[in-house]
């Protein structure tokens, strides 16, 4: 099949993410989106499964939002967020604070989930002073600016980078059966590490192999930490909005985190954001007659206007919408009675609106070579899916169809019957 000339135009001068540039199939040219699917370049369409990277809420080019973009750029497209202000950000901060974990007070705003956890660790490790570390959970993902890389742990994303990251302390997640373990390895962690700040992703981490956590355990470690002085930070790019049933994850764990961490979905997927919301002892820590004592931080783009009516649009969404989150959990639980124990799955998990499977392979990690061969054949069926070596995750946009459902079970069953 004869090159495209966009695909040309594209090897010439672009450098993809997480692609590995010599091995890689080349890029399809996506010229449109409509709902769930999104349409190629030579008129092909793909149901996109997995929201584009987590970010789409409501499917793509969603008429609502693009609207209320529209009126923002023509009334006020940009102005730095340093001693001036505007009523989409501060509409949206009144909105993200009612809405979370009671008790948080105050939002700061940056660009991406990276820097949404930046700004959290640099708060916390300002507030609480030289010779302090961090704790986290191994398997973990937290972004891909130095900060997050270290709060992530050594792992296979970030290994070129391993002499420069900062030392954490790292313990097991309380999954499945390891409860006790992990539980054992946290009061150590306190016993014997000065620890500053503990961040986590809630009840589940998302490209650490998408792994569920235990609830109960989760809240008694946010808790401890909490009677300790220890700063919390909850890292809810990947759960937050809904993703994992409520709206943040954090909501039913019973224990608001000291900090919460947003993005991927907080625009509905039209553009960059991020939040760090934050109790008040956190934001009254950093008040002074001296400057240098400020949180001095920040990005160009903070609270952009367009970014903050793409997501108030959004919110206005959620909030009508909030069956639907209901009915693709229970599309997926059906799923899972006939698959849950499948002899070509190590397991079969549902986390509200995601579907969850591990295939029965040696490699088990991110490296593993089914996750090229089930991209591959799914794109030939029409869908879009992006798996985490053996992990396939089925993580769609809010408004697919229980037909559209339909055809990703399916598409998954033939690799379960008819594959090797």
């Amino acid at each position: 099949m004869e090159t495209s000339s966009l695909v040309k135009r594209d090897q010439k001068c672009i450098w993809h993410p997480f692609t590995q540039a010599q091995t890689a199939a080349s890029p399809i040219p996506i010229v449109a989106g409509n709902g769930v699917y999104l349409y190629a370049e030579d008129g092909r369409s793909y149901l996109d499964a997995i929201s584009s990277w987590w970010v789409n809420l409501h499917g793509h080019a969603n008429p609502y939002i693009t609207k209320k973009i529209s009126e923002q750029a023509a009334q006020l497209e940009h102005v730095l967020f340093a001693g001036y202000t505007h009523l989409q950000a501060i509409t949206l901060a009144e909105r993200l604070l009612a809405l979370s974990p009671q008790g948080l007070t105050r939002v700061f705003y940056s660009d991406n989930g990276s820097t949404a956890v930046e700004t959290a660790i640099k708060m916390a490790l300002q507030v609480k002073g030289s010779g302090k570390t961090l704790l986290s959970f191994q398997g973990g993902y937290h972004g891909d600016t130095f900060g997050a890389m270290s709060a992530s742990g050594k792992n296979s994303y970030n290994h070129p980078f391993w002499p420069y990251l900062f030392q954490i302390y790292s313990i097991s997640p309380p999954l499945r059966g390891h409860e006790e373990q992990s539980w054992a390895e946290f009061e150590r962690a306190l016993k014997t590490e000065n620890i500053a700040a503990f961040i986590f992703e809630p009840l589940l981490q998302g490209a650490g192999g998408m792994l569920p956590h235990s609830k109960i355990y989760l809240k008694r470690m946010i808790k401890t930490c909490h009677d300790r002085g220890i700063i919390t930070i909850a890292d809810e790019v990947m759960t937050g909005f809904g993703r994992t049933g409520p709206l943040f994850a954090c909501n039913t764990i019973e224990e608001t985190p000291d900090i919460l961490c947003l993005s991927k979905g907080i625009t509905g997927g039209f553009l960059p954001l991020g939040a760090t919301l934050a109790k008040e002892y956190l934001y009254e820590a950093f008040l002074s007659n001296e400057l240098s004592r400020a949180f001095l931080h920040g990005h160009s783009y903070t609270a952009n206007p367009l970014a903050c009516a793409a997501a108030n649009a959004s919110l206005d969404l959620l909030e009508e919408n909030s069956s639907d989150r209901d009915r693709i959990q229970h599309s997926h639980l059906r799923f899972q009675n006939h698959y849950a124990f499948h002899p070509k799955l190590k397991r079969c998990d549902v986390v509200g609106t995601i579907l969850i499977l591990e295939y029965s392979t040696q490699e088990s990690s991110y490296f593993d070579p089914l996750s090229p061969k089930l991209t591959s054949f799914f794109q030939k069926e029409g869908i879009l899916v992006r798996p985490l070596g053996n992990v396939l995750y089925i993580l769609p946009p809010y408004c697919i169809t229980n037909d559209e459902l339909q055809k990703i079970y399916e598409t998954i069953e033939i690799t379960l019957t008819n594959w090797p």
